[in-house]
């Protein structure tokens, strides 16, 4: 898909993170695949999936874009996702329209973040979405050649605020910066409800990423039962 086209389809809209941790009843990958379809059907104009076997899975089902990234615990690197051009590769082989990184200023276990998203570029030709934390890491990366800033890792890190709500400043700062350079900037990270996402466009966001309020029946479930008399009681 050309990069305009894309840019055009993800534009306002809603992409759903589709993702599962092992251990909870959902996870697997044609659990993923199902969600997806769910999410496409239901106005969903791209998915972002983890690994290559859920997006493959994924990539069989729908047509919508997919975002894909490859999260991977490496010994002494708090970089999860997709820290390596192997990750990014085979998250493209498996499908992925956009490779989603870790651009935080963070040791990556390989070529800095811009150096990485250089690399995806050269090696696979798909667009890369830069998840970031702090307006800083969002710039350098969209100077490295990212084609879309995320919020995603803010709260996250040692340099940025951990809040319950979205990090609405940032996504507001990232849009004066980059939004007239032409760089898409996405709203990621603990979006729960519709008023949230509208306020995120509102502001500027090109899209907005929700995953946990859509897809994780546990932490659904949970924010109900906590709201009620029994489950304030225990």
């Amino acid at each position: 898909m050309e990069i305009q086209s894309l840019i055009d389809r993800l534009y306002e809209g809603l992409i759903v993170s589709c993702q599962a941790l092992p251990g909870e009843p959902l996870y697997g990958s044609a659990h993923m695949a199902a969600m997806a379809c769910a999410a496409v059907s239901a106005g969903a104009v791209a998915i972002r999936a983890n690994g290559p076997e859920d997006v493959a899975a994924i990539r069989a089902e729908v047509d919508a874009p997919i975002i894909g990234l490859y999260k991977v615990d490496l010994p002494g690197y708090d970089v999860r996702i997709t820290p390596t051009l192997d990750h990014a590769v085979q998250i493209v082989e498996a499908g992925a329209d956009v490779v989603a990184i870790d651009a935080t200023h963070r040791r990556h276990p390989g070529p800095s973040a811009g150096d990485l998203i250089q690399e995806i570029h050269l090696h696979t030709g798909r667009p890369v979405m830069a998840d970031i934390s702090t307006l800083t890491e969002g710039i350098s990366a969209a100077a490295a050649g990212a084609e879309f800033v995320a919020t995603t890792l803010s709260g996250y890190t040692q340099d940025s605020p951990s809040t319950e709500e979205p990090d609405f400043i940032l996504l507001a700062q990232l849009v004066a910066n980059l939004s007239p350079k032409g760089i898409p900037v996405i709203a990621e990270g603990r979006f729960a409800t519709p008023e949230q996402a509208a306020r995120a466009l509102a502001l500027g966001a090109h899209a907005v990423v929700v995953g946990s309020a859509i897809t994780r029946p546990q932490w659904i479930t949970q924010r109900f039962v906590e709201a009620l008399p029994k489950g304030r009681t225990g």
